[in-house]
């Protein structure tokens, strides 16, 4: 009886070991199965929410989920980091507010105040609930290109605050339907006064609006991060407000500064395009530069670019003309040829077909500070003189018919006599 009992005893014992063994080995294995998936899932967020150097346009990334970097996505031709800002909803983030097409068609008369055509679709006049007016700017619908070119209109003018640019108050996205609202500009575009029925622009008002529109543009390059590259200044692009200040507008093809050449469209308006950018494909700040310089000439002449205006600036140039006769005959002489001669020189440097010969904008924005302000002086003179020249006038005046009254008192007494 002792020996079964001492087998039993012992086959127990051998028996819970066993299990005891088994349930540790299980309990490792689960430990470690666990600890490893945390591992796996911490280490997968931290790989997705590694920050991407936002200015590297040049970064191939890809990231951990298998995605590859947005370079290679619809928005091939879209800078890395503006494709980034579009991933987190950047429009949100900077504030612009967002409309619904209803309240838009209401305020719109439903698409009846048309004031215009912008470069990818008409433009109409709003009266907001809040009594602002405002200019809607409508994408078509019918171009895949357009809809990279408003998206990347919203995200950049979202970022881009100065005077003399029109501010975007705010935007549509829905129904397929996409749509920018700008502060309204009562007195229209420089075309339209330049070609128009408007009254002619005074050569101190051209001054002005030229050092406008290159205040403008030295932001662009200048003061806006990364920097800017507006790629269609024109004169139907500078709009002007009540004061007739100069604002430039349409913003549907910038992009930041562009340093590698692109193979896609020739985009800009011919006349105004930057002959090296024809050649090269390569957009830079220089072939803003030389946009200026035709915009200069046009606002010296008169004469659209797209009907030869260059020709005449090279007679210019060959010293076969003066500017004085080919200078717009609306200003009926009412210049300084100094000046003239001053802004005109500006402008062939401006052209310049070496884009590195070519000022840049802050030094653009200096020189015609200096001859806005050098005319204002003359022109103050002037108007001194002129005042000066009245009053002579008006107290000869005065002498003559004191004389005239005195010589007939005179006379009265002689008769009385």
């Amino acid at each position: 009886m002792k020996r079964p009992t001492l087998t039993l005893i012992v086959g127990l014992c051998l028996g819970f070991v066993t299990g005891v063994g088994l349930a540790i080995s299980i309990a490792v294995c689960v430990i470690c199965g666990r600890k490893r998936t945390k591992v796996g899932r911490s280490s997968s967020q931290n790989a997705v929410t590694v920050p991407v150097n936002a200015i590297a346009v040049d970064s191939h990334s890809t990231l951990s989920d298998g995605l590859e970097s947005p370079r290679t996505s619809e928005w091939s031709n879209t800078p890395l980091w503006l494709e980034r800002l579009r991933k987190k909803s950047a429009v949100s983030v900077c504030g612009i507010p967002k409309y619904s097409y209803k309240y838009i068609q209401k305020a719109t008369s439903n698409f009846t105040t048309i004031i215009g055509n912008g470069a990818f679709g008409p433009v109409y006049k709003a009266q907001m609930s809040t009594g602002e007016t405002v200019a809607v700017k409508v994408l078509g619908t019918n171009s895949r290109q357009g809809e990279q070119e408003f998206l990347t209109e919203v995200l950049l003018l979202g970022r881009l605050h100065h005077k003399n640019l029109v501010d975007l108050v705010g935007y549509v996205a829905e129904r397929r339907q996409h749509m920018l609202l700008f502060i309204y500009t009562s007195n229209g575009s420089l075309a339209s006064h330049l070609y128009g029925k408007h009254e002619p622009l005074s050569w101190g008002l051209r001054l002005s609006i030229a050092l406008d529109v290159a205040r403008g543009l030295e932001y662009l390059h200048y003061g806006a991060s990364p920097p800017v590259v507006h790629r269609d200044i024109k004169s139907s692009n500078i709009l002007l407000d009540h004061s007739m200040r100069a604002k430039v507008t349409d913003f549907g093809l910038s992009r930041p500064e562009m340093i590698k050449p692109r193979t896609s469209n020739i985009r800009g308006t011919f006349g105004y395009l930057d002959p090296e950018y024809l050649s090269t494909r390569t957009f830079t700040k220089k072939s803003d530069v030389y946009s200026f310089g035709v915009l200069l000439f046009e606002l010296i002449t008169g004469r659209n670019p797209q009907q030869g205006l260059m020709e005449y600036a090279a007679m210019e140039g060959e010293g076969k003309v003066g500017w004085e006769e080919i200078v717009d005959m609306q200003l009926n002489g009412k210049y300084d040829l100094h000046n003239l001669n001053d802004l005109a020189s500006l402008a062939f440097k401006c052209v310049n077909e070496v884009s590195k010969s070519r000022p840049p904008m802050y030094d653009i924005v200096q020189e015609l500070s200096q001859l806005r302000k050098r005319h204002s002086k003359n022109h103050s003179r002037a108007s001194s003189d002129a005042l000066k020249e009245v009053s002579i006038e008006v107290d000869q005046l005065e002498t003559d018919k004191f004389s005239t009254i005195e010589s007939t008192k005179m006379l009265r007494r002689l008769h009385s006599r």
